[in-house]
This record gives structure tokens, sequence and C-alpha cells, in this order.
């Protein structure tokens, strides 16, 4: 049987950068799977930008549905990480196995709920009566997926974990390559609307879960075996503990998300509800090589910790921190300079691209200082540090954005205040992460290397 990597020889960012880069290509193909139907629905109606403001309406219950992956399924990866470091493979695939449980039981509760609560959500996510019947004929067909959803973001990681990042990217390539064959088709050539591009996401995730379940249940080193999937109090409690941190960024990225719609139809209707869709569109679009370069980064600052590698892990840290500022400092200055053409890849929409245009200046200051948050945070949880996780994800959205969303606009800053609380949070947020994670971490690494 082939052996799972051994990350702690050979250079630390060559080591990074073999994971990371095939992770970076899936995540870019992603951006074609998160996207298309956005793209494809803006152009739909002539104009019109109801249909992408409806679509909008459902992004904080899709959010959270990942946020309930990432709680069961990526929390697991750190702690399966280490273990594979300390050369524990029974212990590494009990919670493989426990992750795989906790999926299937949350996804069954969310389907229940979402069906059973459809209406008054979706108008309590800032529904008008005209944008609700896109959001619900969407989200009718959405939830049909949704344990293949969870399989898709929860279970790529333990792949990726093994050393064999290409196959993880594969997960992400077949399933956008399916979505973007299959929503024309369903969208326009079936006539189905957002109907269709609901049904086109719900089979390419469909196809990317068969994908992960084929590889870890016949071909990677370490498998899904039938008598570890069921709940195991000890390891679920530590999967949580782990897992919160990711779970609380899904989660206040939806209590954001709500906050936002909300308060953009009280001051600005249906119209911003849509910029702030397309906003949050090009954000996870240009933020997708990021979160490529920490996925490849965390198994390898987890391994060598598992390994008492200390130095590698400091090194390996010092280089996402680096790489990711370099990265968003070029982005910044490309949105901000062909805003334009980012919004007219989503809408015909003129006054929709106007008022966007200046809205998106706003809503990207300071995005640099993002990547310091995602560096902090990567290494909070690659090491297990939950509580630091966890208090910095709640920081930057539930304290600073939130408050700030609800309190701008009524300090006379209108609709522009929801697009103000961004870049405020993102230069706070990631300076504090950042600094605390240099603080705690580097002197606990400097104290093992002594």
């Amino acid at each position: 049987m082939k052996k799972y990597n051994d990350f702690s020889s050979g250079a630390v960012w060559k080591v990074i950068l073999s994971q990371a880069v095939p992770l970076m290509l899936a995540q870019l193909v992603q951006l074609l799977y998160n996207v298309v139907d956005r793209i494809y629905l803006g152009h739909m109606s002539g104009g019109d930008s109801i249909v992408l403001t409806g679509v909008g309406i459902t992004f904080p219950i899709v959010t959270f549905i990942t946020a309930f992956a990432a709680l069961f399924g990526i929390g697991g990866v750190p702690l399966f990480s280490i273990e594979c470091g300390k050369g524990d493979k029974d212990t590494a695939e009990r919670i493989l196995g426990n992750s795989v449980c906790l999926l299937l039981i949350s996804a069954a509760v969310l389907i229940l709920t979402g069906y059973v609560f459809m209406k008054p959500l979706l108008y309590l996510l800032g529904a008008s009566d005209r944008s609700y019947i896109y959001a619900a004929g969407y989200l009718r067909v959405y939830l049909t997926g949704t344990v293949f959803a969870m399989f898709s973001t929860g279970l790529n990681g333990y792949i990726n974990a093994q050393g064999a990042p290409r196959t993880g990217m594969l997960t992400t390539v077949i399933g956008a390559f399916a979505n973007v064959i299959l929503d024309p088709i369903f969208i326009f050539a079936f006539g189905l609307g957002v109907k269709g591009a609901a049904a086109a996401t719900v089979i390419s995730q469909m196809l990317s879960a068969s994908w992960i379940l084929i590889y870890l249940t016949r071909k990677m080193p370490l498998r899904i075996h039938r008598r570890n999937i069921r709940p195991d109090r000890k390891l679920t409690a530590k999967i949580v503990s782990l897992g919160t941190s990711n779970f609380v960024m899904s989660g206040t990225t939806c209590l954001v998300q709500i906050a936002c719609n909300t308060t953009l139809q009280s001051c600005g209707g249906d119209l911003y509800i849509g910029i702030m869709t397309i906003l949050n569109s090009i954000r996870d679009m240009v933020m997708l090589p990021v979160h490529g370069l920490m996925s490849g980064a965390s198994p390898v600052i987890s391994f060598n910790y598992g390994a008492r590698e200390y130095r590698r892990v400091k090194d390996a840290i010092d280089f996402t921190a680096v790489a990711g500022m370099v990265y968003t400092a070029a982005v910044w200055i490309l949105v901000v300079t062909l805003p334009r053409f980012f919004f007219t890849v989503f809408t015909d929409d003129a006054a929709m691209i106007e008022q966007g245009i200046y809205s998106l200046r706003i809503y990207f200051f300071g995005f640099v200082f993002m990547s310091l948050q995602f560096a902090g945070q990567s290494a909070f949880q690659s090491l297990g540090d939950a509580k630091h996780a966890i208090l910095f994800s709640l920081l930057r959205k539930a304290v600073i954005v939130v408050p700030l969303t609800l309190l701008l606009p009524r300090m006379g800053f209108g609709a522009d205040g929801v697009f103000i609380a961004e870049p405020v949070s993102n230069v706070i947020g990631g300076i504090a992460c950042f600094a605390t994670m240099r603080h705690t971490v580097y002197r606990r690494i400097k104290e093992n290397i002594s």
C-alpha cells in the first residue's frame, strides 16, 4: 500500500507549493463553479437584475450549509494530519469515518429544516415579493443536493492531507466543468431558468462527491471503512473544537450576508442586493487562490507540528503570509483599475453597473489585509489552537462587520455604509489576528526549538 506523503523533508516553500499549486488551479476552476450560475442568470432577463438578486437572497442558506461541512468535515483534517505525522494510521481513519457520519446526520437535518421553513427564511433574508419567486425556485432544487455539497466541501481535505493534491484538484475540476456545460443546457435550452441553474449545480456536486468517495473508499492509503462511520464522542468533541473556527467563519459570513441583504433592502432595495451579490462573487473569485495556498500549507504545518519539526512550521507560516500579501495587493490594483470589466461579466443592467463600480471601490479598499486574517487563522487552526481561531473569526465579522453594517447606514452613510464596513473589518481584524498569531504561535515554536 502506498504510504501517505512525508512533509518533513525538502524545502518548506517547495513542499507547500507542490501541495498548493494544484489546489490553486482547482480553486481557479472552482470560480467557474461558483460564479457561472450568476453570470448566466445575470444576463438571462435582458438587463433586469431581479433574477440575480433572487439568487443572491439564497446565499446565506448556501453558506450555512457550507458552515456545517466545515464544522464536521474540514474540522477533522488538522487532527487527521497530526495523527499522520505521528504515524497513527488507525486513529486517522477513525477521524475520517467520524467526519463522514457527522456530515450525513447534519445534511439530513438541514434538508428537512430548509424545506419546512423556506418561505419565512427567505423573507427574513431580505426577499421582496418580486425576488422571492426566483429565490424559492433556486433553493427548492438546490436543497436536494445538500449531502453532495457537504461531501464535496467537507471530505476533499482528507485527500489533500494524504499528499494527493492533484486528485483533490480533479474533484473541483470535474464539478466545475460539468456545471459550465450543464448550466446553459438547463437554463436556456430546457427553459428552466433559476431551477435549471440549481439542477446543474446539484448534478455537478454529485459528480464531485462520487469522485471523492471512490478515492477515499478504494484508492487512498488511509480510507473510509464502514466500521468507522459512527459517532465517537471523544473524536467528535475534538473535530467540533477545531471545526468550530471554520464553522464560525462560514456562520458569521452567513450572518454578514443576512445583515447586508436586510439593510440594503431597507435603504436601497433590490438593486443594491444585486450589487452585493456581484461584489461577493468578485471577492470569492479573486480570493480562491489564497484559499488554495492556505489549504496547501495547512497539512504541511500540521504534519510538521506532529513530527516536532518546529522550525519548518515557522517557515511554512512565514511563506504563506508573504505570498498571500503579494497576491492580494496585485489583485486589489487590478480590481480597482478595471471595475467595469468585472461588473459587465455578471450583468447588462446599466443602473447596476454604474452604482456598482462606485460601491466596488469602497468595498475592496484595504483588501490586502484580508490575507493577514487568512494566514493567522490558518496557523491557529493547523496547530489545533481552536480558541484563537474562533476568537478572530468572531472579531472580524460578528464584532466589527455586522454592527457597522447595521449602524453606518443609520448614521447618514446610507447604502454606502454597508460597503464601508468590509474594509474597516479587513484592516482591524487582519492586523489583530496576524499580530496575535506571531506573539503566541512564534513564542511557542521558539520555546520548542530551544
